[in-house]
C-alpha cells in the first residue's frame, strides 16, 4: 500500500514505477525517459487553495498534476477573475512559460488536496534537448493547447446567453459522468462563483440559469450531484 499524505492522498514516490500512468505527456514516456525525469524532479503534496504559481511570475519550471485538481485562471485590473479551464491529473502546468521564459500566464490554485511533481526550468530544458522523444511531444501538446483555447474562446464567443454557456460546460461534464438509464450524474466541486468565472458571467446570473433549466426539467440537484435528465435539450439549447 502506497503511504498517504497529511491530506490523506495515496503518495506516488516515482514515475518509473507509478500504476496510475496513462496517455498524458510524461506518463507514458519509455522507461529510460522516465528514469531522467525521476532525477530531476521534486514531489510535494498541497492542501485545497495551495498556489502553484501566480500569472506574471517569472517562469520558475513546470508542474506535473500527479493527483487532485487545479484550477487556471487570470484576472483583470478590476479584481475580475476568470477560469481559463480545470487541470486534471496527469497535465502538465506551467509548460508554456517554462518553454518560452515567458512569465507565467494564468495562476494555478489547487481545487483540493493534490500531489504535484516539480521540475525546475534549466532542468526542464536540458531533459528536452536530451530527450528528443519528450521534445516532440511537448511540441504537440503545445499545439494542442493552442487548438484546444481556440476552439473554447470561439465556442463561448459564439454563445449568445449565459444559459447556452452553462448548458455547453456541464454536457463537457457529463462526457465521463455515471449514467443511469436516460440520466446522467456529474459531481459538482466547483462553487457557483468559480462556474461564473468558467464561462465568464456572474454568479448570480449562473444561480439564475441553473433555476431556469431545473424548472425546464433538463437538471436536477442532488447536494453536490448534478443529474441531467434530457441531455438532447441541452444540446438544443447549445447548437440553437
Amino acid at each position: 500500500m502506497p503511504a498517504e499524505s497529511p491530506y490523506g492522498l495515496p503518495i506516488i514516490d516515482s514515475c518509473v514505477t507509478c500504476k496510475s500512468r496513462e496517455d498524458f505527456l510524461f506518463c507514458s514516456l519509455s522507461r529510460t525517459a522516465l528514469e531522467n525525469l525521476q532525477k530531476i524532479k521534486s514531489s510535494a503534496t498541497y492542501p485545497k487553495g495551495a498556489v502553484l504559481f501566480v500569472e506574471g511570475q517569472n517562469a520558475r519550471g513546470i508542474f506535473i498534476l500527479c493527483s487532485g485538481r487545479a484550477k487556471l485562471s487570470t484576472s483583470a485590473a478590476d479584481g475580475r477573475s476568470l477560469i481559463l479551464r480545470i487541470a486534471e491529473p496527469g497535465e502538465v502546468l506551467g509548460l508554456s512559460a517554462s518553454v518560452s521564459g515567458r512569465p507565467y500566464e494564468v495562476t494555478a490554485e489547487t481545487l483540493g488536496p493534490a500531489q504535484a511533481n516539480f521540475v525546475e526550468r534549466n532542468n526542464f530544458l536540458h531533459f528536452l534537448k536530451e530527450n528528443g522523444e519528450v521534445a516532440l511531444r511537448v511540441a504537440q501538446e503545445l499545439s494542442n493547447n493552442y487548438y484546444s483555447a481556440y476552439t473554447e474562446i470561439r465556442s463561448l464567443g459564439l454563445s449568445h446567453t449565459s444559459s447556452e454557456k452553462l448548458a455547453k460546460l456541464l454536457l463537457e461534464w457529463s462526457e465521463n459522468a455515471e449514467t443511469k438509464g436516460l440520466e446522467q450524474r456529474v459531481k459538482v466541486t466547483l462553487t457557483h462563483e468559480e462556474i461564473a468565472q468558467l464561462i465568464g458571467s456572474s454568479r448570480e446570473t449562473v444561480t439564475r440559469s441553473f433555476t431556469e433549466l431545473k424548472k425546464k426539467q433538463l437538471i436536477q440537484l442532488k447536494g453536490s450531484t448534478l443529474v441531467i435528465r434530457n441531455r438532447a435539450a441541452l444540446e438544443k439549447l447549445v447548437n440553437s
